[in-house]
């Protein structure tokens, strides 16, 4: 699988870091773009972002690589995190950077697209975008981590909204909590 790998600002870089810490990166093409506010939000959170071997990193100001084509072949994309700036950006159709040209191609050559989202509340200008993003084919998963599974470090909540964006693209996600039938 081909995959983009993309953060921004919003908070939340532990989802990022647990990301790609479950993804076969020697068993996939994985490309990562962070925005500038992105790296500051990962200094401040959780310090350095530990990037796997053969993760293929890009500048968010650079349209000179593959993904921001339509022509190239890609299979998905992820915003994780994903600030409602960025989000409304995308909705917008703006695509002056990396990130948001990258977004935008996904869009418009109907390829998965997974925004995720961290801030709350929301007014109705992001409602708004969020429902526009939807209509245009985006997937858009609010991280809101589960408690079923009793997690019990940060890790294990953060794997909660992780496995979901695995689950959606059809990657493993061992370990992960399933609902099963229970005897009465």
């Amino acid at each position: 699988m081909k995959l983009v790998l993309a953060a921004t600002g919003a908070s939340g870089a532990i989802y990022l870091q647990r990301l790609l810490a479950q993804i076969d990166c020697a068993a996939h093409e994985v490309h990562l773009v962070l925005s500038s506010y992105a790296k500051q939000v990962i200094a401040e959170e959780i310090g350095t972002l530990e990037v796997p071997a053969g993760v293929q990193q890009h500048g968010d100001k650079t349209m000179n690589v593959p993904f921001v084509s339509g022509s190239a072949r890609f299979d998905a994309m992820v915003v994780c995190p994903c600030s409602m700036g960025t989000l409304g950006r995308i909705a917008a159709g703006t695509s002056d950077s990396t990130l948001l040209r990258a977004a935008d191609v996904f869009l418009k050559e109907r390829r998965k697209l997974i925004l995720v989202p961290r801030e709350t509340p929301w007014n109705l200008i992001h409602a708004r975008n969020v429902v526009t993003l939807l209509e245009a084919g985006a997937i858009v998963m609010p991280a809101s981590p589960g408690f079923y599974s009793r997690p019990q470090t940060i890790e294990q909540v953060a794997d909660t909204v992780v496995a979901r964006i695995l689950d959606q693209l059809g990657l493993p996600a061992p370990g992960t909590f399933r609902w099963a039938e229970q005897a009465e």
